[in-house]
């Protein structure tokens, strides 16, 4: 018999060793690392017990045990941080990404978008937008715009399975999905490549963005530069998928020329002066900068 188990704190019942250790590992894929200790006292069970259950998962290849606790392993292609530690990450980046996105909303329209901070960062600017209708399975950016945005603004919140990102995906929201139409789907990306594409590391939140690509007319994908080279266990789309990607400055010389070459139109902002600099598919030459709040 297992030793003295930590509680459920919804039944007060014993938690068997199996739920312990998936909240271990949820809690490492949103935190990024915990600590023994802590683990001891969320859990209430012995450091030894809690200990063992670290080396049963770093054995399966799902964490790697570090001084005092664990931590997720970033290489791996399943690996999925949360949402609180995603926002921590290239907020400069992301912020004018997002300001630049925001052109490409026309007032009136119908738009998705999809989980990840930097589609967030997108809809905290959308609050002024008139008249938007906007599909979306992530939580916080339904909250954002149900509680900042405007009275004549439509959200619709597909429902789903919560992922570590605060997306909601699975059968449920890709059914909801595809009985609606959009104009534009603003897409995040945990990663991208050359030839993998877009990728991320939830096969459901695979699946459901898809959905997403498929009820809109156009796709355009928000991503900063760290993002490149970067390979979840699922892909999403090619990048010839897209219509526009949106990145920084930060993207390499010749990361650059491959995405220009794939996707229809890539836009590099310039962190340190807001401008965008745009070019089109296969040309190699830059359309002109053009300055934050210009419509693209």
């Amino acid at each position: 018999m297992e030793e003295t188990p930590g509680l459920d704190a919804g039944t007060k019942r014993p938690a068997l060793a199996r739920k312990r250790q998936a909240l271990i590992l949820d809690r490492v894929r949103e935190q990024g690392a915990v600590r023994v200790a802590d683990l001891v006292r969320a859990l209430g069970v012995s450091d030894m017990t809690i200990r063992r259950d670290l080396e049963l998962l770093q054995d399966r290849g799902l964490i790697e045990k570090v001084h005092g606790g664990a931590a997720a392993i970033e290489g791996s292609s399943r690996f999925e941080p949360g949402f609180t530690v995603k926002s921590s990450l290239m907020q400069s980046e992301k912020s004018v990404i997002a300001v630049s996105a925001v052109s490409m909303v026309a007032p009136g329209t119908a738009i998705a978008i999809s989980g990840g901070t930097t589609t967030y960062a997108l809809a905290r600017r959308l609050i002024d937008v008139p008249g938007l209708t906007v599909l979306t399975n992530s939580v916080p950016v339904a909250d954002v715009l149900y509680r900042d945005g405007r009275p004549d603004q439509t959200v619709i919140l597909s429902g789903g399975v919560r992922t570590p990102s605060d997306a909601l995906v699975g059968p449920f929201a890709v059914e909801v999905i595809r009985s609606l139409h959009v104009d534009t789907v603003f897409m995040g990306s945990h990663g991208m490549d050359y030839r993998a594409g877009f990728t991320t590391p939830n096969i459901l939140e695979a699946e459901t963005n898809r959905a997403l690509i498929e009820a809109s007319r156009r796709l355009v994908v928000l991503a900063d530069h760290t993002k490149w080279g970067m390979i979840g266990i699922s892909s999403v789309a090619r990048l010839g998928d897209a219509d526009t990607v949106v990145t920084d400055s930060g993207l390499d010389l010749a990361a650059r020329s491959q995405l220009a070459a794939a996707v229809r139109r890539l836009m590099l902002v310039d962190v340190a002066t807001g401008d965008v600099q745009t070019f089109e598919r296969g040309d190699g030459q830059s359309a002109g900068p053009l300055k934050l709040g210009e419509r693209a």
